[in-house]
This record gives C-alpha cells, sequence and structure tokens, in this order.
C-alpha cells in the first residue's frame, strides 16, 4: 500500500538530504539509555553480541512486547540512532533488542565469516534468543539501511520461518536493490561517505587476513575504493557467492517484498543520497496488503532530523505510531 506523503515539515536546512544524513552523526546528542552487553552462542562455533535495553514499567494491556533493532553497514548497537529507538520503546513499556552484526561490537569473530546485506540468520536466531529469555507475546522489527534490507529479506524470503510473534516492522532508508544503489554511491557526492565505508571494510579484512592468511589475499585491497572491486573479491567469495553481481543479485530485498505477511513500513526519503530510483518499490507496494510505503520529501540517509534541537527523531516517533496499530493492538 503507498501511503500519503507524511506531515513530516523540517525546518532549513534539513531540507537537504546531505544535511540530513550527516547532522545526526556529527551533532546529535547520544540519547539517553542503559544498554546491557549480552553474548549469543552461534551453531557454527562463534557469537552475536546484543545490547539488551529494559522497558521502563509494564504497558497498560500487560502484554509482553520486544523490539529487535537492526543497524547499517558498518554500524553498531550504540550508534545514535539505535539508541534513539531503544529510548523510544523502553519509555513504551517494550523490552528492546540492539544486535550488532558479526564484527561490528569491537570484538573480532572467531570464524571467517563476517556480516553481509542479506544475512538473515542471525536475525532469526537474536530474535529466537529474544523469545526464550523473555517469552515475550509480540515482537516488532526495526531496521535501518542494510539491517532494513536484511529485516525485508528475512520477513519475505521464507515467511513460514518468521516466529510467530513477530507481528509488525518497520524499516527505513533500505537499499533494496542492491547493485544499483552500490553505483550510486560511486557518485562524487558521495565520496565521503564511501571513504567512511572502506575505512572500516578495509580494516576488518586486514584482520581476518591476519587469522586466516591462506583464505584471506590483501593483495590491492589498499587500492579499492569502492564497494564493488570489494565485495567481488571479499564478501562474496567469503560468504558463498559467485561474484558481487551474484551477492547482489541474491541478497537485494526487493525481489522479495511480495512473500511479506505481516504490517511493514518502509520509509524512503525522496532525497536520499544513496538509493536508485529502483529502490522506491512503489508497484510492489501498491500490489500488496502487508507493505506500507511512505515516501517523504525530506530525511536524508537515516536521518529523519525534523528540528535540531529534539531530543526524539521523526523517524522514533513514526515507528512509534506504526506499532502502536500494529504491535499493540488488541489482535
Amino acid at each position: 500500500m503507498l501511503l500519503p506523503t507524511p506531515s513530516y515539515s523540517p525546518v532549513f536546512p534539513f531540507n537537504f538530504g546531505h544535511v540530513q544524513t550527516l547532522f545526526p552523526t556529527l551533532f546529535r546528542k547520544t540519547p539517553v539509555t542503559t544498554p546491557q552487553k549480552r553474548r549469543i552462542k552461534t551453531e557454527d562455533n562463534d557469537f552475536i553480541d546484543v545490547d539488551f535495553h529494559k522497558a521502563h514499567g509494564d504497558v497498560a494491556d500487560g502484554v509482553k512486547r520486544l523490539i529487535v533493532v537492526s543497524h547499517g553497514l558498518e554500524g553498531n548497537a550504540r550508534k545514535k540512532y539505535s539508541l534513539g529507538m531503544a529510548a523510544q520503546f523502553t519509555e513504551m513499556g517494550c523490552d528492546v533488542i540492539c544486535l550488532n552484526f558479526r564484527g561490528c561490537s569491537g570484538e573480532p569473530n572467531h570464524q571467517l565469516r563476517m556480516y553481509h546485506s542479506g544475512a538473515t540468520d542471525d536475525l532469526h536466531q537474536v530474535i529466537g534468543y529474544g523469545l526464550d529469555e523473555g517469552g515475550y507475546e509480540k515482537v516488532g522489527l526495526i531496521g535501518f539501511s542494510m539491517g532494513g534490507n536484511q529485516t525485508l529479506k528475512y520477513l519475505g524470503e521464507d515467511p513460514g520461518k518468521v516466529f510467530n510473534p513477530v507481528k509488525a516492522a518497520v524499516v527505513f532508508s533500505v537499499p533494496c536493490v542492491l547493485g544499483e544503489s552500490v553505483d550510486v554511491m560511486t557518485r562524487w557526492q558521495n565520496r565521503l561517505y564511501m571513504q567512511y565505508f572502506m575505512r572500516g571494510l578495509k580494516a576488518k579484512v586486514r584482520e581476518k587476513a591476519k587469522r586466516f592468511p591462506d583464505r584471506v589475499n590483501i593483495d590491492g585491497l589498499d587500492k579499492m575504493i569502492t564497494f564493488r572491486p570489494f565485495d567481488n573479491k571479499y564478501t562474496a567469495p567469503i560468504h558463498g557467492f559467485k561474484d558481487a553481481e551474484d551477492y547482489y543479485t541474491k541478497c537485494s530485498s526487493k525481489q522479495f517484498l511480495s512473500g511479506i505477511t505481516i504490517p511493514t513500513l518502509l520509509v524512503q526519503a525522496a532525497d536520499d543520497p544513496f538509493l536508485s530510483e529502483s529502490c522506491y518499490p512503489i508497484e510492489e507496494a501498491e500490489k500488496s496488503q502487508s507493505l506500507f510505503l511512505e515516501v517523504p520529501p525530506y530525511g536524508g540517509h537515516v536521518g529523519f532530523v525534523e528540528k535540531p534541537w529534539d531530543q526524539s527523531y521523526w523517524s522514533e516517533r513514526r515507528a512509534a505510531t506504526f506499532f502502536k496499530e500494529h504491535l499493540f493492538c488488541s489482535g
């Protein structure tokens, strides 16, 4: 379902995509939360680190609810946008798990495997961990950028596998057609972002090369300045894909949107500097009773600042409104 343009009207100069994208990272005050770090053991003798945020009191209906938040590329559970969601929903009586993708918690993982845009098994395990720990009756998922792509893919690729308590999802700024978004990121306007992402990715590969010298060759790594050659040499072969194109094709979430069966809100700002035109799945939303697409004119990439002095962002309030309708309902 394609939703009307939301009444989201940021003050100047937040009607520019790059300002929206950069401001939260550089100037937003870190939301105040009290995360508890926990480690989940995986079946492949590795681990997933998560931050657990306990609710401030109980909700009126007594239903135990959990929110699971997935971060973006080269992010982590302590990013301000993750903490903003944790602060929002713990105040609403929900427990919140903010997960770290493998290698993103500050400690290298044991296995060669890293994280990638289509890895949904770890998300599934984190949800299962939460259900086992807390006995939650309802679960909501939130994903940002790459974490949003994982969330959409998880919900649509095998709906029968999704845990029954998962009742709704909200995702923001999702590169749901990976190959085309990768091409957008090569534009000169995005050079600063690309340098930031590549710096972190290269560091992770160098660390893997030290521990797996027979499987990771870093010749030419320093010369890589964009995603495609990096994914072709490292991401794809490490995770079982033929090459970068095979990885992008199989892991892009747009192809799985028709399989989503729970209410899911996808918010894509029209001025997002990271997204290609194909990342606005209007036709898929119009055909779906479960996918709700909202395209505000402003917001940048994982920005959604309304007023710079606000303690909470529009994205957090929007997620809260959607979950009030679909996660806090009596059904």
